[in-house]
């Protein structure tokens, strides 16, 4: 008896936690087994040395330090390449990023490497796949039933589902991660298990892990049901069909070999046949299940630090602490458990659809913003709504506003004053941060004239706003448009420059004329939401027709946005001359 797959696999298409791929799919584990404290690393506070640290990647550079590591400093984080690479992932990618920055401003030299599981195999077919364009597809876009053949083949010697130029499926993926990383601005460094057996990286730890078989079956036993004197730490390759199996029939160590009969392997609760064959494989035609393959990347990569989601602090964390100390004979990392997020208020899920991409993301919020998402503590749950992402943009404006002394907080302002460096890619004080949702005012228009003269007479920009700042600015406009025309929401209209073609009564016209005369005295578009419904009384118009022809004039529309609060954020004089109907 060798491994069971359904432990050998840190995660699939279906990521409910919000993290990196990496949940223990072990329905088995002992739940009394033990678990890492979630608290114990990474919340902020002492560090340790009487010192307080506002930012909680000091605290886990202070723990990584107190372990006078050699350099470099290695960072890791590691995915099952099972399906689309989401914003989840980045939990893991961004938590190691600010940390290697912490080392790397203390003067360490580091190296945040990103493990690709690809080794794994295929258990079940993801209902939700991305191209290499990050476009969304599901199985009924691809040759679904060639994927279903390769169920428990490794993600790697499976055909790339796209014909994309991809080596395979795992590379595909893989691929997109990187990519993901590289938009955000995170220099990770891709390894993939697959190299790492095929180079012998992991010679050494097969080898001990089956020299010592006793020590590793009494070790794992206390986290998995089923291991007996028969189990074998090792799932070898089938030479003849290419599926990982269960069923290793004899070990010679020196010969670094394994006898095996492809009898199939465990997968998500059920069996996946194998061909029969009967061969031998070498330890680099094969893997270590998860239990023991996660802490052999610890060996073989020197790993200083690993963060992961809470699915690990009580699954895997645990097994794997003992595993290192008790088979391998070394230190685990540091570790720092993170708490999952929510999208849109309900847990990530690939396999339901319910996922996001950075490209997606990036469509409408600048990677500093997305980065702040993950600047803040990492122990708080929180929501990523994408329907609402001016909030996260208002909250990330504010956040740099403390950096740069324009607001004050108590608790969040030493944060600020301490990340806000880690954020951006360079802090710069004549930046400009237009408001998200006027930015989606001035995407209403065409005519960069017109936004820029629009801002400038809100404020945002004046003489001495360099020309640099105000591209800057005016890229979230696009951002914002895209936001707009995704959840068609109220800033889904556009604004006619030219004044329409309209035909209105006596006593409209002078409800118009009474309205621009109010908007020319100064008030604010709550003032002005206000006035529509007494001017409409007062010259006895019906309130609907007179909004109706706000609409009209402006959108050439029957409906819109809040007509007052919307021309409230319009240059004052042009709204005065449109509903005078003067142009």
């Amino acid at each position: 008896m060798s491994a069971d797959d359904s432990d050998d696999a840190p995660g699939d298409a279906d990521d409910a936690s919000g993290g990196a791929d990496g949940a223990d799919a072990d329905a088995e584990t002992d739940a009394d087994a033990g678990t890492i404290d979630p608290h114990a690393v990474g919340r902020g506070g002492d560090g340790g040395d009487g010192e307080y640290h506002a930012f909680w990647a000091d605290e886990v550079a202070d723990e990584i330090e107190a372990r006078d590591p050699d350099d470099p400093v290695v960072i890791k984080g590691g995915v099952s390449p099972s399906g689309i690479p989401h914003l989840g992932h980045f939990n893991e990618i961004l938590r190691g990023y600010f940390v290697a920055e912490v080392l790397r401003e203390r003067g360490h030299a580091v190296r945040q490497v990103f493990t690709s599981d690809d080794r794994d195999a295929l258990r079940k077919l993801p209902r939700t796949l991305a191209d290499a364009d990050w476009n969304l597809v599901g199985l009924g876009d691809i040759d679904a039933s060639a994927l279903g053949e390769n169920l428990g083949k490794p993600y790697t010697d499976i055909p790339d589902p796209f014909g994309d130029g991809h080596p395979s499926y795992g590379h595909h993926f893989a691929a997109l991660l990187r990519e993901s990383a590289e938009l955000v601005g995170v220099p990770i460094e891709m390894l993939s298990n697959t190299d790492l057996y095929a180079d012998g990286t992991f010679d050494d730890a097969v080898e001990h892990v089956l020299r010592n078989a006793d020590t590793a079956r009494e070790v794992l036993s206390g986290y998995q049901a089923g291991v007996d004197e028969s189990y074998v730490p090792f799932m070898p390759q089938c030479s003849e069909c290419g599926m990982l199996t269960q069923d290793v029939t004899g070990v010679n160590v020196d010969a670094h070999t394994v006898d095996y009969r492809c009898s199939g392997l465990d997968a998500g609760g059920r069996h996946i046949e194998g061909c029969g064959h009967e061969g031998t494989a070498t330890f680099r035609e094969g893997k270590l299940p998860w239990r023991f393959e996660w802490p052999a990347q610890w060996d073989a990569l020197g790993v200083d630090f690993e963060p992961f989601g809470k699915d690990h602090a009580e699954g895997s964390w645990p097994s794997g602490d003992d595993v290192a100390r008790n088979v391998f004979g070394v230190d685990p990392p540091v570790p720092m458990v993170y708490e999952w997020f929510t999208l849109n208020g309900e847990a990530l899920s690939s396999s339901e659809g319910n996922v996001v991409t950075v490209r997606e993301v990036l469509d409408l919020i600048e990677p500093e913003v997305l980065r702040y998402f993950f600047v803040r503590n990492p122990k708080k749950a929180k929501d990523f709504d994408v329907e609402r992402v001016d909030q996260l943009v208002d909250e990330f404006d504010r956040f740099e506003r403390l950096y740069f002394g324009e607001d004050t907080d108590e608790t969040l302002g030493p944060l600020a004053e301490r990340a806000y460096p880690f954020v951006v890619d360079e802090p710069r004080a004549d930046r400009v941060r237009l408001p998200y949702t006027f930015a989606a005012v001035l995407g209403m228009v065409d005519d960069r004239e017109f936004r820029v003269k629009m801002a400038r007479d809100e404020g945002h920009f004046d003489e001495t706003t360099p020309e640099w700042a105000i591209e800057d600015a005016l890229g979230r406009v696009e951002r914002a448009r895209r936001w707009a025309e995704r959840f068609d929401n109220e800033y889904n209209y556009r604004l006619q420059t030219d004044l329409p073609a309209h035909e209105f009564d006596d006593a409209t016209r002078t409800a118009l004329d009474d309205l621009a005369g109010f908007v020319a005295e100064g008030h604010d578009g709550e003032a002005i939401q206000g006035e529509v419904y007494e001017t409409a009384r007062r010259r006895d118009v019906e309130v609907s027709a007179l909004f109706e022809a706000g609409y009209r004039l402006f959108f050439d529309e029957t409906q819109g946005p809040r007509l007052g609060e919307f021309l409230g954020e319009l240059e004052r004089d042009f709204v005065v001359r449109r509903l005078r109907r003067e142009g």
